[in-house]
């Protein structure tokens, strides 16, 4: 019987002009290693006699990711951060997650690194840093 383990799965992320080479993404949250809000796909109206009309509309994925303080990968989310603040430019991403335990690969394109926390939160041990990524599209697909 198959699993649903995240524990297998692997995330590398290229960021243009700064990162050309994909990097490997180590040291996620053990509880929240990375998540994407869902999208408004369709943007939809009331008219006053109470009949509905809707069209659809693009909008981007959020990825949240989290990071363990001591990660390898944490100074790659910091330097992006820095980066885009020195140059007051966006810096686009593209990246792909695996998920072996249910044969799947998310196709990451065109991201801009959206917020950041600056500092580690310091609470009885240091807690994982978020970071959320604005992605133009995520293409899902299953692996053989």
């Amino acid at each position: 019987m198959a699993t649903i383990t995240s524990a297998n799965s692997a995330f590398s992320l290229a960021v243009t002009n700064l990162y050309p080479v994909p990097q490997t993404i180590q040291g996620y949250a053990a509880d929240d290693a990375f998540s994407a809000e869902a999208v408004e796909m369709a943007e939809i109206v009331m008219g006053v006699d109470g009949h509905m009309s809707g069209g659809f509309i693009f909008n981007p994925t959020n990825l949240k990711v989290a990071i363990m303080p001591d990660s390898p990968s944490l100074p790659v989310f910091e330097n992006w951060m820095r980066f885009q603040r020195t140059a007051r430019e966006v810096f686009y991403a593209n990246g792909s997650i695996s998920v072996p335990s249910i044969s799947r690969k998310y196709t990451l394109l065109n991201g801009i690194l959206k917020s950041g926390n600056p500092i580690v939160n310091a609470k009885k041990v240091l807690e994982y840093v978020s970071f959320v990524i604005a992605f133009e599209r995520v293409i899902g697909e299953t692996t053989s």
